[in-house]
């Protein structure tokens, strides 16, 4: 028997990428039209993305005012309009797994994406955008990297790039590094390895692309807090891109790549009782939910799901323990804080939160709305201003505290999505609060900084 809504806890089923059927574009759209036609109906995820008004729009402009009278062609203008935060699937739709309506939404544009990747309909702009460990390489090298930041920091540059690889000429770009954070960490400081009953007492960092490439210190600042908390760490030995910008282009065999490279070397670390931590929420996922649903049958990618953490989802758990310094003599007044979407995927609760509530002298404000910055769709000049509009009523909440007063720091998990809300309060005039990372701000609060 049919009922409303879902009061279960949402499933994620494998993604059968493999499949016979995987990339077979008629079944794809019947799901497609099947899915389109319960949205239609429910309505309930009009406010969290481009693609559900993209959808409603075309079936009310359409003859019947149905999806049957939606031209299939048109489909894909929903699907380009997808960058797979996972926020309906998890906050807003009552009809994913396990009800009956099986409707996940994401995963389906997913293999959308995929067939259009592999029909050759991704431009190679798109392609290379999505290459972080390709544009990457710059970063580090002496003289190069400062000509590097400088020119892209033009406003011809700024036009070249718009023009031939599709990047808004307004939209914020990280710089490279001087120096990569792989090739500048130091030694851990502790030795002693203390296990507690919720948490591993050694850690292995993923260091993640943009952390490596475009902002080490936040990943310096998390090896600052292990180091005052006593926990040994090491860096992975190597690395390559988890994967998730490729994820989003539908180029499934890129992400295949990464898994082969990554998931032997993170399995060794899992096996020998390290954490695996990941300072940026997307990189994270990947290995918690994306890679796991798709090798749902490998023991070494299960491993690294169970060993992999978010660092404040390891460090409250640290606290449980009894094993976590709660000494801040640094007050950071007022903050103002957003979960990011692949944040709250993970379903960890608001560890991030948690913690900065600890600090004494600290007022948090916390917000659960979309940046718009998603990924690589917030810079390409097709929706740069409308990932603008999207974070827009975040950028407006994030501009002052509950008691009218104006925040002093922003902050976000995402360091990307961080500085889209920095662009937003620049763009929409609401005050030049400090940007830094969550991570950055603790270790600020603990007086290391």
């Amino acid at each position: 028997m049919a009922r409303e809504g879902n009061l279960s806890a949402p499933t994620r089923h494998p993604i059968d990428w493999k499949g016979r059927d995987y990339y077979n574009e008629e079944a794809t759209f019947h799901e497609m039209e099947r899915i389109f036609d319960i949205c239609h109906t429910c309505r309930r995820c009009v406010s969290l993305c481009g693609a559900f008004p993209t959808l409603f729009d075309l079936v009310d402009e359409s003859k019947t005012q149905e999806v049957n009278g939606v031209d299939k062609k048109d489909y894909w203008k929903v699907v380009d309009q997808c960058y797979l935060c996972d926020m309906c699937f998890m906050t807003k739709c009552p009809y994913v797994p396990p009800h009956q309506f099986n409707l996940d939404f994401p995963h389906t544009m997913l293999r959308a994406k995929a067939i259009k990747f592999k029909k050759g309909e991704v431009s190679t702009a798109e392609k290379f955008l999505a290459s972080t460990d390709v544009h990457g390489q710059l970063a580090g090298i002496p003289v190069v990297v400062q000509v590097a930041n400088a020119v892209n920091q033009t406003k011809l540059a700024r036009r070249v790039m718009e023009s031939v690889a599709g990047v808004d000429q307004n939209a914020w770009l990280p710089s490279l590094a001087t120096r990569r954070f792989r090739s500048g960490t130091p030694a851990a400081k502790a030795t002693v390895v203390r296990d507690g009953e919720k948490t591993p007492g050694k850690v292995a960092i993923f260091a993640t692309c943009f952390i490596n490439y475009n902002e080490p210190g936040i990943g310096l600042d998390l090896l600052k807090i292990l180091d005052h908390n006593d926990i040994p760490y090491v860096i992975v030995e190597k690395e390559k891109c988890c994967g998730m910008p490729k994820l989003e282009l539908g180029d499934l065999d890129s992400v295949n790549a990464s898994k082969e490279a990554n998931i032997p070397v993170l399995a060794r670390y899992a096996k020998d009782g390290f954490a695996l931590l990941a300072a940026v929420p997307s990189c994270a996922l990947m290995f918690k939910q994306e890679i796991p649903l798709m090798y749902p049958d490998e023991p070494d990618v299960q491993l690294v799901k169970d060993a992999m953490w978010d660092p404040f989802e390891y460090l409250m758990q640290r606290k449980r323990d009894g094993l976590l310094k709660v000494d801040f003599p640094v007050p950071l007044g007022n903050v103002s804080y957003q979960i990011p979407c692949h944040g709250r995927v993970q379903n960890i609760g608001k560890k991030t939160e948690e913690m900065l509530k600890m600090i004494p002298g600290t007022t948090v404000n916390t917000f659960e709305r979309c940046s718009g910055h998603a990924g690589t769709f917030g810079v390409k000049k097709a929706h740069h201003e409308q990932a603008m509009k999207i974070g827009k009523p975040l950028f407006k909440g994030m501009a002052a505290m509950k008691d009218g007063s104006k925040p002093d720091f922003i902050s976000s998990d995402c360091p990307l999505g961080g500085h889209h809300i920095a662009q937003g309060f620049e763009v929409n005039q609401l005050g030049t609060p400090e940007l830094l990372h969550p991570l950055s701000l603790v270790a600020k609060a603990y007086g290391l900084k």
